[in-house]
Order: structure tokens, then sequence, then C-alpha cells
């Protein structure tokens, strides 16, 4: 049983920045990867940003050098660091556990909504 909770979401200009958290209720090194994803209106929930327990990083195209993923350990958080937003960042943003085990399973948190508008 993991519950994940994010935050940060929130209403945002074109250009600015936000910061979402995901905490989850245990050690995120139980865990093959943190990622987060993105799910738009009428569009299929995409990766956005992924770091394994061994701490590398891998983002999608759209993001690249405006969005770090980090994570602070003692906290069980993942964080995701937003800059030079646009308006097709928009989306319900869900903090997702990859399984290290056969035993266990994936678990979502249940999204924070971001959106980016004049």
């Amino acid at each position: 049983q993991v519950q994940l909770v994010e935050s940060g979401g929130g209403l945002v200009q074109p250009g600015g920045s936000l910061r979402l958290s995901c905490v989850a209720s245990g050690s995120i090194f139980r865990f093959s990867a943190m990622g987060w994803y993105r799910q738009a209106p009428e569009k299929q929930r995409e990766l956005v940003a992924k770091i394994t327990s061994g701490g590398s990083t891998n983002y999608a195209d759209s993001v690249k050098g405006r969005f770090t993923i980090s994570r602070d350990t003692a906290k069980n958080t993942v964080f995701l660091q937003m800059s030079m937003l646009k308006t097709e960042d928009t989306a319900v943003y869900y903090c997702k556990a990859e399984k290290l085990l056969l035993s266990m399973r994936d678990y979502w948190g249940q999204g924070t909504q971001v959106t980016v508008s004049s």
C-alpha cells in the first residue's frame, strides 16, 4: 500500500515557473524509478520526466532545457521544476512510482492541474 501525493499545480502565465512535488508514503528506493506524466484534454498520457533509483534522468523532448526532475530521498519526495512554461504545458500532471519487484505494482498519484494562460 503506497500513497503518492502531488502538489504545486496552479495557474501561471506563459514564461512563468512552477515546482511540483510528489511525496511518497515511504522510501522511493522501493521503486525502480519515479516519474512525472501529464495528460491534456483529448490527448494520451505522456511521460514528462523520469529519475531512476540510481539517479539517472530522462525527459520528453518538448520539455528538455525547461524542466528538471530531482529528489529529496530523506523526505521521500520527487520534484519537477518547471520553467519557461508554455500554454502547451497545460495538463494534469501525475506522479508515478514504477515497481522494482514482481511482487509490487506501479502506483499513481491523484494528479495536480497545471494551467498556463495569459
